[in-house]
């Protein structure tokens, strides 16, 4: 059986939602963020030598980075789900969006982040670059969400799963929203989908305006 190692507010709710979605049975060891740092505890170092979140293990397998774990699980327990076919389309723009949510979305966030906890007010960092990167790709996204209602069509995939964190991460941020509609309107239809209320359930507090 899968078992998810899970950390209290990051990426790895992802990996619950998709095991909800595929109607998997997992387990989860739960680990919690410290409060001041807001890192994640030594003892993930035990489970995979960067000591982050999201990991699973499967049997003898340790799986570590959240577009490695869907990949497998949708590869190995999906039977076609979530994933558009092999050749097509949409299986292309399928694979940009599962590597551009952590490769080209979350790295201006996760900087904004860092100078937000240890910045001390530095805002030249910010003006110059963090600010127009935020604006530049959530600019594009907003423009990809106005052609279809998913990320790689009007099917779900988990496509939309992987890029869910830094939406909902932008969405705790009010100006950046206020004229990305499109954007605001994907993180709701997420946040009504039951198998991503299952994941809230068995995963607990998820509140991103801790960062």
């Amino acid at each position: 059986m899968i078992v998810v190692h899970h950390l209290n507010n990051s990426r790895s709710l992802r990996v619950l939602w998709l095991l909800e979605e595929l109607g998997i049975e997992y387990e989860i060891k739960y680990y919690e963020r410290d409060a001041q740092t807001m890192l994640a505890p030594a003892s993930l170092y035990q489970i995979h030598p960067l000591g982050k979140s999201p990991v699973i293990t499967d049997a003898d397998l340790t799986i570590a980075e959240s577009g490695a774990i869907i990949e497998y699980i949708v590869d190995r327990y999906g039977n076609g789900r979530l994933i558009p076919a092999l050749g097509t389309p949409e299986r292309l723009r399928y694979t940009y969006w599962l590597h551009y949510g952590e490769g080209s979305a979350m790295p201006p966030l996760v900087m904004k982040v860092v100078f937000k906890h240890f910045g001390k007010g530095d805002s030249g960092a910010q003006d110059a670059f963090i600010a127009p990167q935020i604006k530049l790709h959530y600019d594009y996204v907003e423009g990809e969400l106005r052609k279809s209602t998913w990320f790689v069509g009007e099917e779900f995939t988990a496509a939309d799963i992987q890029m869910s964190f830094p939406l909902e991460m932008l969405v705790q941020l009010p100006e950046q929203v206020e004229n990305r509609p499109k954007i605001k309107e994907f993180v709701e239809r997420i946040h009504a989908r039951p198998a991503y209320k299952r994941a809230l359930e068995r995963g607990g507090a998820y509140d991103l305006t801790k960062f």
